[in-house]
């Protein structure tokens, strides 16, 4: 049966490491843990999850960007699993945004991304997809990505301003509505 699984949060050392590429989608473990993730994304509040963030050291993520209290404006889509993921290209133009994530609660940061990338991965399928990614989707494929090479958003914000809580960013939100 699929379950929403537990995050690891910042500090636990899975966190940091490096994961490694999957070799058998259709191994039954690999699709139940996509069906988790998912489940997990859904009962979170997340637009992305990385399997590092459930001690998984995959080289697979879900991006699934839909309104909900954390991201009110995200663009709606379906799930997608992205399996031994990269990027391909991208813009020259950076775009700083604010982000969270479930294994940093409480925390956002203003962060420099590519506006647009050409990202190649596997679906669950076993299929291989490649594709451009602009904006929202694009940060949340870059956010995920870093977290399957050890990096968290932290490790990219400029400067220490550039951080705030989670209470002062939903005001700042609240703000702007």
């Amino acid at each position: 049966m699929n379950q929403s699984l537990s995050i690891i949060k910042l500090g636990n050392p899975l966190l940091r490491q490096f994961s490694y590429n999957v070799e058998n989608i259709k191994d039954e473990p690999i699709q139940t843990l996509i069906d988790d993730l998912i489940i997990t994304i859904k009962t979170t509040n997340a637009v992305g999850i990385a399997a590092p963030q459930v001690a998984a050291l995959h080289r697979l993520f879900i991006v699934a960007s839909h309104p909900n209290p954390r991201y009110p404006n995200a663009p709606l889509m379906e799930p997608i699993a992205m399996i031994n993921p990269y990027i391909v290209d991208h813009s020259t133009e950076t775009v700083k945004g604010w982000e969270g994530c479930l294994s940093v609660p409480g925390i956002r940061g203003f962060v420099p991304r590519y506006q647009s990338i050409t990202v190649e991965y596997t679906d669950r399928n076993g299929d291989i997809n490649n594709v451009k990614l602009v904006d929202f989707v694009a940060r949340i494929f870059q956010h995920e990505y870093d977290h399957l090479n050890g990096i968290v958003f932290l490790d990219r914000v400029e400067s220490s301003q550039d951080l705030i809580s989670e209470e002062e960013y939903q005001k700042l939100q609240n703000s702007h509505t």
